[in-house]
């Protein structure tokens, strides 16, 4: 009997660090979800300084291959296309940043909502924009990758319903 009680409370020990993951029982800790929110929101913003710095590498390592997004003025891209715009030297940023950066997890999905405001001299003429910018992510086994975007410009000052 004594062994009975031994073998099933070391059992009942090790099977606190199991948990049920996909409908699967695993012993990896389920992930902390105030974690992933950083960690995208710390994306967000190395998104916006890699655009300021002309750095393709972040939309290398960060977007999906199969990346499909949506510019401020309509025009559909993918990943390539996007490190091209990005690589640009014909905008010489004073400054780009992310804020008002909002993250909602789904699983292994999250959506992630921010403000882009950028200064910069596009040919000679100073440019000023503020854009509303949605990523999609998805959590693969390498990390988080952006698999859609959609950017809204912003207009100055204009009130409207909806």
């Amino acid at each position: 009997m004594n062994k009975l009680v031994v073998l099933l409370t070391i059992a009942l020990a090790s099977a606190q660090n199991w948990h049920c993951q996909n409908g699967q029982l695993s012993d990896t800790p389920p992930p902390n979800p105030e974690m992933q929110r950083q960690e995208i929101i710390v994306l967000e913003r190395e998104a916006a300084r890699a655009i300021q710095l002309h750095d393709r590498t972040f939309f290398h390592r960060v977007f999906a291959d199969d990346f499909t997004g949506t510019l401020s003025h309509g025009q559909p891209v993918n990943k390539a296309q996007l490190s091209e715009i990005v690589q640009t030297p014909a905008i010489t940023y004073e400054s780009f940043s992310a804020s008002d950066i909002k993250v909602r997890l789904f699983e292994e999905t999250a959506v992630a909502t921010c403000l882009w405001s950028w200064r910069a001299t596009i040919k000679g003429e100073q440019v000023n924009s503020v854009m509303r910018v949605m990523h999609v992510y998805v959590n693969t086994t390498s990390g988080w990758k952006v698999v859609s975007a959609q950017a809204t410009q912003l207009p100055p000052a204009v009130q409207q319903p909806l």
